[in-house]
């Protein structure tokens, strides 16, 4: 296909947005994508897991019924209709996804893409066909896949990765989840919501590091009231197979553990997934992180650019998505930047955590002045009514409260709520502007703003309390 202005391999959350972007700027764009249109997110990693954890959510309401004044005789897990619900959303929206394309004059080529140099891509069907792309540039969006630590019995059967555990026809009565961060810790309340014991080990002294270690501990203390067990500072040293069981050895701090389970799941992070696109023979600079890009999203050969997980920068679906909506703006001329210093995060567990700039301890590391507000959400009206009142709004703000340095809850649609510390981050609200916005009242949000008038000792429901 000749006179292409932009070929751009794989169509996730970085590539699709990057395309879609690209044909309002008025460029001919060929997206190639070798398996379904919404990349890893879409299909096995961010909305099914945000499916299942619904369905858990429901069960946890409905063990809690009696709180409610609901009395539930009895109920069962079907899971071949839960798995039936959660792909018919991952269909809607993958269709969707295709829908946008194609509205936006986005040639969707499917097959598995290979740089032949700069400005020549190869697509190979499924059938065999190849098909040569010319292009001006190349946009490299092939995003990521699960990582394997290097251990005995890593390929046994029940030894699963996130995208095996997606599709469980069955709950195992005991899983084993190597790895406490995101993925791991969401699988651990779904799978233990859903009626399997869980244990979950973690190499590092905590579990989702990098997440403000306050809420990360606040957050295990309740996991483990609900009866998930989690071992930090552990390692996994083998997997055995043992009749109709795992075995697990553990090394717990010098002290050897031996967990026998059905399943286990590895969720030990992610590395770039590029497979068959040939970056040695076309010249492209990466490193085991991944392709190694300029301010512009460039590669170090003219004409190719990357972004996203392949990248290994920032790991997340709505990072990619504006990384590619910047990448293709700078193709434009226009001089658009992503802001790393502001990126929200949520994990989805219970309760939900979410957290935007910087943790207490990065603060520290980075020698800056700053002060402290914690507002439990036992003290929010909306969040009693709803019996989901674990938790809290903590803020971090510059000394002289002359900005907020980051925010990080855990609690009730916490996900949602940190919306509202991005924006008056992004503005640059002082504590006393973002503290003056008013809030509807019952809403999860007053905590929020319960927690920026505690910076001024203005806070009226919540006993006053020293700042630090």
């Amino acid at each position: 296909m000749a006179g292409t202005d932009l070929v751009v391999i794989g169509a996730g959350p970085g590539g699709y947005v990057a395309a879609i972007r690209a044909a309002q700027l008025g460029m001919k764009v060929v997206i190639a994508e070798k398996d379904a249109c919404g990349g890893t997110c879409l299909n096995y990693g961010c909305i099914p897991t945000k499916a299942l954890y619904k369905n858990a959510q429901v069960m946890g309401y409905m063990d809690r019924s009696r709180e409610f004044g609901i009395e539930i005789d009895g109920y069962r897990l079907d899971m071949e209709q839960v798995q039936a619900r959660k792909n018919k959303i991952v269909k809607t929206l993958t269709g969707g996804v295709e829908y946008l394309l194609k509205s936006n004059k986005v040639a969707i080529e499917k097959g598995c893409a290979k740089i032949i140099k700069a400005g020549l891509v190869e697509v190979t069907g499924k059938d065999g066909t190849v098909k040569r792309l010319e292009t001006k540039r190349i946009l490299i969006a092939s995003g990521s896949k699960s990582s394997r630590l290097p251990i005995e019995g890593m390929d046994l059967e029940g030894v699963i990765t996130s995208k095996e555990a997606l599709d469980m026809k069955t709950v195992p009565e005991e899983i084993v989840i190597i790895g406490g961060g995101v993925i791991g810790i969401e699988f651990a309340g779904i799978y233990q919501s859903f009626g399997a014991k869980v244990t979950v080990v973690e190499f590092m002294p905590h579990i989702i590091p990098n997440v403000d270690v306050e809420i990360t501990s606040r957050l295990k203390s309740l996991l483990e009231k609900r009866g998930i067990s989690i071992m930090t500072g552990s390692k996994v040293e083998k997997i055995e197979k043992k009749g109709n069981n795992l075995s697990v050895q553990v090394d717990a701090g010098g002290k050897k553990q031996v967990l026998s389970c059905g399943q286990v799941l590895v969720s030990t992070g992610r590395e770039m997934d590029a497979d068959g696109l040939n970056l040695d023979g076309a010249g492209v600079r990466y490193d085991r992180k991944g392709i190694k890009v300029d301010e512009n999203y460039e590669t170090n050969v003219p004409g190719i650019y990357a972004i996203g997980d392949v990248t290994g920068r920032v790991m997340l679906a709505h990072v990619a998505s504006e990384e590619g909506k910047t990448a293709v703006e700078r193709m434009a001329g226009e001089k658009t930047e992503v802001d790393y210093s502001l990126i929200p995060n949520s994990i989805f567990t219970f309760p939900d955590v979410s957290s935007i700039g910087l943790s207490e301890e990065q603060a520290k590391e980075q020698g800056i002045e700053y002060i402290t507000s914690k507002y439990q959400f036992s003290g929010n009206g909306k969040a009693l009514t709803m019996g989901d009142a674990e938790g809290m709004v903590k803020v971090i703000a510059a000394k002289d409260k002359s900005r907020l340095l980051g925010v990080h809850i855990i609690g009730p649609n916490a996900s949602d709520l940190i919306a509202e510390a991005a924006i008056a981050m992004n503005g640059m609200f002082t504590v006393e502007e973002a503290a003056g916005v008013m809030h509807g009242h019952p809403t999860l949000s007053e905590a929020f703003e319960g927690g920026l008038s505690n910076l001024l000792g203005k806070a009226i429901h919540m006993p006053p309390v020293k700042n630090r």
